[in-house]
């Protein structure tokens, strides 16, 4: 009799697990393409800045930043590959709203290791050319310290 109920708890596992899947996708589907506009939306520095705690970065970077004719996602976002951007962004975005509304955002926001790489990356793909002349063993921010969302426009 052991074997039936382990087949048996393991179909159930594989059609629950199923299940999952198929809501989430769903739900990432609605999300990504179903309200008119967000994910277009959600791309804009005026939606970044929605949350209150990232409301000093988005001052900082609308009056003194050196990039502000960029959006918040052509530098914190992969933007290699359309797919892989979609996928962090739909990541990044669910971790900074469990951070939100679990009470876990620091009084203080720094970008993570993995978050560095993606911005060292997109400095590296806009401004190849420079970057060809330098040598790319420092991060940019170790001689452009002002592109710190923190200390833009200091010296």
């Amino acid at each position: 009799m052991g074997p039936p109920q382990s087949t048996s708890r393991r179909k159930t596992l594989l059609r629950n697990l199923l299940i999952l899947v198929l809501i989430g996708g769903a739900a990432a589907g609605f999300v990504s393409f179903g309200p008119p506009g967000l994910y277009a939306k959600a791309a804009t520095p005026e939606f970044c800045a929605s949350c209150h705690v990232m409301e000093s970065e988005f001052e900082n970077w609308f009056h003194n930043g050196g990039h502000r004719n960029q959006q918040c996602v052509a530098c914190h976002l992969p933007n290699d590959n359309p797919i892989k951007h979609a996928a962090w962004k739909g990541l990044t975005g669910m971790q900074d709203v469990f951070a939100f509304y679990s009470g876990r955002v620091p009084e203080t926001i720094k970008i993570s290791p993995s978050g560095a790489a993606i911005v060292l990356d997109n400095c590296k793909r806009c401004h190849a050319e420079m970057v060809s002349r330098i040598n790319e063993e420092r991060q940019c921010w170790d001689c452009h310290r002002r592109l710190s969302h923190r200390n833009t426009g200091a010296m």
